[in-house]
């Protein structure tokens, strides 16, 4: 009787180490399984661009060779920041709105510009004065060839009055490294070292005001 117990025991003891190993196996199947998907999920998501439409709303398009778009998204980004920094009303808070979403696309470069201007009370003339300017990127020319990639942007800026209208060359280089994307930064760029190479009247007509 005491042998019979003892082999029962011992069977008992077999069928739960069968269910153990059989559990484990399960457990590790489940592991490999969520890290395949995983990783699947994140070459996905890491294929997924957005376009800007008309400078307005985001759109998510999906690309077959991502590297292909970086040069497009590179000039898309720089092209973003000069409209969104150099882009000008006689409202605080519109001025505010558009450096603040700016900054989100550059290093502290482009803040110590922003500073600059404020302390020289260039916002205040633009608000007092009810002035509007805006600007227009002529072109961007982008070395994707070395990293970090280099580039350069040739703009204008229309200085809009009560009285007449200025007309500014704008010239300014720029370093570009990839970022990760995000709904403040869908190009997954950011920009470095930014210097305002000119920024000077080309020159002012006067406005018709009894049109």
């Amino acid at each position: 009787m005491e042998f019979k117990s003892l082999k029962n025991i011992e069977s008992s003891f077999k069928q739960i180490r069968l269910f153990g190993m059989v559990f484990l196996c399960l457990c590790a199947v489940v592991a490999v399984f969520s890290v395949i998907k995983s990783y699947q999920f994140a070459e996905a998501q890491r294929q997924k661009i957005y376009i800007l439409d008309g400078g307005k709303s985001l759109m998510l398009a999906l690309s077959q060779d991502l590297s292909q778009n970086r040069p497009v998204e590179a000039k898309e980004h720089i092209r973003r920041f000069h409209e969104l920094f150099f882009t000008l009303s006689p409202d605080r808070a519109a001025i505010e709105s558009n450096i603040n979403r700016a900054l989100f696309l550059v290093d502290k470069s482009a803040f110590a510009y922003y500073q600059d201007f404020q302390e020289k009370g260039y916002y205040n003339r633009i608000v007092s004065g009810n002035i509007n300017q805006t600007v227009q990127v002529d072109s961007v020319a982008v070395d994707m060839r070395v990293y970090p990639y280099r580039a350069i942007t040739y703009a204008r800026q229309m200085i809009i009055r009560q009285s007449n209208v200025t007309e500014r060359s704008l010239i300014t280089n720029c370093r570009l490294v990839n970022t990760g994307r995000s709904d403040d930064n869908p190009n997954g760029f950011m920009i470095e070292g930014l210097t305002i190479l000119e920024n000077k009247d080309l020159i002012t007509t006067k406005r018709n005001l009894s049109q």
